[in-house]
């Protein structure tokens, strides 16, 4: 089987959809599966405005179909609503070949944040654009609540995994700074809500990973707080397993991976109770939900590691593979069928 990828979220960038998309690949390839991406690499691109680390791929609507042609996938499944998923989704209508979508981003709020463009006008341009397709993913059951309400028809379900070999509460290996450690990880960017966090009158230190286009202001800020910039690998992995609480400010996040590593490097989560963090903590015992960032924070100094640990082990990259699998669909064209 081959299944061909549309991606505009790309290396170098660092994402939660960058990152699933990659570890998809590697448990679909493990499974016998042929996995070919159409990303922005090989095309000239253009920086997103007020996000210039967000590479936008030029290319025409006739380009993408020929690159479909030549991968003669069995199924396609389009990732992303940027210009190469455009291109797709244009491209797969007038040829007739059927695909998927996934639902990552909310960015009719990202865009809200940024620009005057109302929210409505967005969910309107982006029902349209999942409705098109076969089946569009989406990572929790609350974001597929709230998308049904907004029009969005044929949600499919599909989790997400996490290592646990490499995130492991035995990586613990000290950070040299006053505790309790309250760490945050992922972009440094106005919808990752990091104030709310980082306002926090909270005791010990506090970390931030990631990179973004507010870490330079964020950084002058706040000049207590520990920025570390980008962090991958082991060295990630010691980090989350030598802090105390992992505090996740986000209210507009779709699922948060950062949130099953810092899981299962047995660090108690604290967040607000809204998609992603009901999701994934819930009621499990691995982290405090509230709507106060702070009393959450502190009260998960007391959630047990171990509670924490066995909630990340509950989510596979195996089973997301296997679910992405039986959402997918076949795309030959009409004419071939």
């Amino acid at each position: 089987m081959r299944v061909l990828i549309v991606s505009d979220a790309w290396r170098p960038q660092v994402n939660g959809v960058v990152r699933t998309l990659e570890k998809l690949s590697e448990a679909l390839r493990e499974r016998g599966v042929e996995v070919e991406f159409l990303t922005p690499e090989g095309y000239p691109t253009l920086p997103l405005p007020s996000y210039p680390e967000i590479r936008l791929a030029l290319a025409s609507t006739r380009e993408i179909a020929r690159r479909i042609e030549a991968a003669a996938p069995d199924s396609i499944h389009i990732a992303t609503e940027g210009p190469l998923g455009l291109l797709a989704r244009r491209a797969c209508l007038a040829g007739g070949r059927a695909f998927t979508t996934s639902y990552h981003t909310r960015f009719p709020e990202f865009l809200s944040a940024r620009t005057a463009v109302p929210e409505s006008w967005s969910y309107r341009w982006m029902r349209r654009f999942h409705n098109a397709g076969q089946g569009t993913l989406v990572a929790t059951p609350s974001l597929g609540t709230e998308l049904a309400a907004k029009g969005f028809t044929n949600l499919r379900p599909w989790t997400r995994g996490v290592d646990t070999d490499l995130f492991n509460p035995a990586r613990k290996n000290g950070i040299g700074l006053p505790s309790p450690i309250f760490l945050s990880v992922g972009r440094v960017a106005i919808e990752k809500n990091l104030p709310a966090f980082l306002d926090l009158d909270l005791p010990g230190s506090k970390i931030v990973v990631g990179d973004g286009p507010d870490l330079a202001r964020l950084k002058a800020r706040y000049p207590d707080v520990h920025f570390l910039g980008t962090c991958v690998g082991e060295e990630l992995a010691r980090i989350y397993a030598s802090s105390d609480v992992f505090v996740f400010p986000s209210r507009t996040d779709t699922f948060g991976n950062v949130l099953l590593e810092a899981l299962a490097s047995g660090c108690p989560v604290a967040a607000y109770p809204v998609t992603g963090p009901l999701d994934i903590v819930g009621e499990s015992g691995g982290g405090v939900l509230s709507n106060d960032l702070r009393q959450a924070a502190l009260a998960a100094l007391d959630v047990p590691r171990d509670a924490a640990r066995a909630k990340a082990l509950t989510y596979s990259w195996a089973e997301c593979a296997s679910q992405f699998l039986g959402h997918l669909r076949p795309a030959a064209p009409k004419a071939a069928a």
